[in-house]
C-alpha cells in the first residue's frame, strides 16, 4: 500500500470524519472506498464491479456466483 497525503477544507474533513464514524470505518477507508467509485473498473474482472455491493439474501449465493454475475448460461 502506498501512503499519500491530501489537503481538505475543515468542512470536508469534518463531514468525512462524521461519515466514517457513522459507517464504523476509518477516514482512510472511507476515502479509499470513495475513490474506488470514481475509478474505471478493470473490465478483465467484471465481477469486481460488484465486490462488496451485493446483498442477495441467499446464504448459498457464493455457490452460484457465475449465475449471479454473468446470468444464466445455456
Amino acid at each position: 500500500m502506498i501512503r499519500t497525503q491530501i489537503s481538505l477544507s475543515s468542512e470536508e474533513y469534518a463531514a468525512a470524519k462524521l461519515e466514517a464514524q457513522r459507517l464504523g470505518i476509518s477516514l482512510a477507508e472511507l476515502l479509499r472506498r470513495s475513490l474506488r467509485t470514481l475509478l474505471p473498473v478493470d473490465e478483465t474482472a467484471p465481477w469486481m464491479r460488484y465486490a462488496g455491493m451485493i446483498e442477495s439474501g441467499d446464504a448459498n449465493s457464493s455457490q452460484r456466483i457465475d449465475e449471479i454475475i454473468y446470468g444464466n448460461k445455456p
